[in-house]
């Protein structure tokens, strides 16, 4: 995106121009730039287009507050979605934190958070453009901060209380999950979490990478597993943590829950079966859900718990255990249309199935609907039909 059309679009006339812009986003691209060229020049329409497009691509991450904010490509890509920027920022208020520095801001989705909750925020970042951008979505929201271009390896963070990093994670081959890859690279977050520091990074994150002292936690945002961040210094309160954001609010568990090696062993399928949360699963935390619920797992290298009691948890999804089914395919087939199942929802997990390939080899064509899960208890493949509650 070109800087000065950007600037140019946060005057009056440029402002005008992105509301009609915003009218016609949606049209044909090439009449949608007929339409704008009358009283504008190419780079301002093309600018105008860019913002307008990215507020639509922008609303899951960012909601009702899509349409007042300004974005880049890659910025929206890497921003952090509001639930959990929020998340973050109310940790960071729990610390009493009362300043942070953003380094490597972006388009300062987190700077956004952080300053919502009373935090007095400075943000630096290379590129021109982003640095203007987060600059401008400060102003949108009537929010303090500074935001200024900078090396983020060259700012000292010594004067703020938390220092906080999201390494971008993409190069020009693409997204990158090689620590080295990463801008800032691997030792400049090794060096930063030698303080009180959060570090956004990858859900991928292998465990053995996380410095001794730094806690790490998973989050997932109505079941889709979002980032992993790191926590040191005096913000670290536990080894591992998974936090999972729904409708129903917030809730975490940590390796304090979890009962230890040996205390949750492999079982027979119960009455009841539990598929915990990504962020769980990531965090190494599926025998803590199975300890919660009363059960074990079906097999020890499967992130399936079982119970014979039934539990809302919003660690994992339920499904209550029906019956087992023939888990080779035309006897599958058989079980299935005798039980005139048309419409069929496939779990699967450690089993080398394609549901949608698998279901339409199936063609099924009844006039009931049902969930199976594909899955190894004890090393043995099996389908189970299951009803979710």
């Amino acid at each position: 995106m070109d800087l000065d059309a950007f600037r140019w679009l946060l005057t009056e006339p440029g402002q005008q121009l992105l509301a009609r812009a915003t009218e016609v986003a949606g049209d044909d691209p090439l009449r949608a730039q007929s339409a704008l060229r009358r009283d504008a020049s190419a780079e301002q329409v093309a600018a105008a287009l860019t913002q307008a497009t990215l507020r639509l691509r922008a609303v899951p991450k960012f909601g009702d507050l899509a349409p007042r904010l300004y974005f880049t490509p890659d910025g929206l890509e890497q921003a952090t979605r509001v639930p959990v920027a929020e998340h973050r920022a109310a940790r960071l208020e729990a610390f009493r934190t009362t300043t942070l520095v953003d380094l490597g801001c972006g388009i300062g989705g987190d700077l956004m958070a952080a300053a919502r909750a009373g935090i007095t925020c400075a943000g630096v970042d290379l590129d021109p453009v982003r640095v203007e951008v987060a600059r401008a979505n400060l102003e949108a929201l009537g929010l303090p901060g500074a935001v200024m271009v900078a090396d983020a390896t060259t700012v000292d963070p010594a004067p703020f209380d938390v220092a906080f990093a999201d390494p971008a994670r993409r190069t020009g081959r693409g997204r990158s999950f090689d620590v080295d890859d990463w801008t800032p690279p691997w030792p400049f977050v090794e060096r930063l979490l030698r303080r009180d520091s959060c570090v956004k990074v990858a859900p991928g994150i292998p465990h053995g990478l996380v410095p001794a002292g730094v806690e790490a936690e998973w989050v997932s945002d109505h079941g889709e597993v979002k980032e992993a961040a790191l926590w040191s210094g005096s913000l670290a309160t536990t080894a591992r943590r998974a936090t999972v954001i729904g409708d129903g609010g917030l809730a975490t568990i940590t390796d304090e829950d979890d009962p230890g090696p040996g205390a949750v062993g492999v079982v027979p399928v119960g009455r009841y079966l539990y598929e915990p949360d990504g962020a769980v699963i990531r965090a190494g935390l599926v025998t803590a859900v199975a300890s919660g619920v009363g059960g074990g797992l079906v097999d020890e290298h499967i992130a399936y718990v079982t119970s014979e009691q039934s539990f809302a948890t919003p660690f994992a999804r339920g499904y209550e255990v029906l019956t087992e089914l023939p888990y080779r395919e035309k006897q599958l087939r058989a079980a299935l249309r005798e039980r005139g199942i048309g419409r069929l929802t496939i779990k699967k997990r450690g089993v080398d199935v394609v549901p949608e390939q698998l279901r339409k080899r199936l063609d099924l064509r009844g006039d009931d609907e049902a969930t199976i899960v594909l899955t190894r208890v004890a090393g043995q493949g099996t389908a189970l039909l299951v009803r979710p509650f």
